[in-house]
């Protein structure tokens, strides 16, 4: 997943760059407005984040000239300013999220995330989540891929869920182990590894197009293959 980071800061962008390609994101820099205009203009982003204070264009005009061209990819603001007033004034230039500076890549990351559910979201019916031709019903534990009934045990389900609720994102297997497990286990251990080859041979073995996809060095991601 490609993101735009627009931040002239040399310190911070080198930061960001660094610890958001860790978490598998492809990141383009622009170090001033007019650069991060151009590559908004002619390349897909999952999200912008965008600092207020550029050389060139301000992010406060460049904002609003990605709004105004009709893009809506998610833009998250990221500022020193903390009044009410200049959180307004980011939200008013259709930002989607404001960050005040020195913040953790822990909760950029949390609310990157946040924004690309929300522009992705699943198709969901009284706890059903469709994804392609896969069905997950979260009250009755009954999974289904074309219409094919998938017997899951309960651990296998809540891996599956848990991949389904992150759709198109990385996860690692720390996040795996926390929200799937809810304990901590060895972090050499490879009972992630083991979990998702028993649901790789239930989900994707008698299909063409496979949907967990490993992310070498990173974690894994519900995605449809090509």
């Amino acid at each position: 997943m490609k993101l735009l980071l627009v931040e002239d800061d040399e310190r911070i962008y080198d930061f960001l760059k660094k610890g958001l390609s860790s978490e598998g994101y492809t990141v383009d820099l622009a170090v001033d407005g007019e650069e991060g205009l151009h590559l908004a203009k002619n390349s897909d982003y999952e999200a912008i984040i965008l600092d207020i204070m550029l050389p060139v264009i301000d992010g406060l005009t460049l904002c609003s000239i990605i709004r105004k061209s009709k893009n809506q990819v998610p833009i998250i603001m990221l500022t020193a300013k903390d009044t009410v007033e200049d959180k307004v004034k980011g939200l008013d230039a259709g930002a989607d999220d404001y960050l005040i500076k020195p913040f953790s890549l822990t909760e950029l990351s949390a609310r990157i995330r946040a924004l690309i559910r929300r522009r992705h979201p699943l198709s969901t019916n009284d706890n059903i989540i469709i994804y392609k031709d896969l069905k997950i019903n979260i009250n009755t534990h009954e999974v289904s891929r074309n219409n094919n009934t998938i017997d899951l045990s309960a651990t296998e389900f809540r891996l599956l869920q848990y991949l389904a609720e992150h759709r198109h994102q990385i996860v690692t297997k720390l996040m795996i182990l926390e929200g799937v497990w809810s304990y901590n286990f060895d972090p050499g251990s490879n009972i992630v590894d083991v979990y998702i080859k028993y649901l790789r041979d239930k989900i994707d073995k008698k299909s063409t197009k496979k949907l967990i996809k490993t992310i070498h060095g990173v974690g894994y991601r519900l995605c449809e293959s090509e």
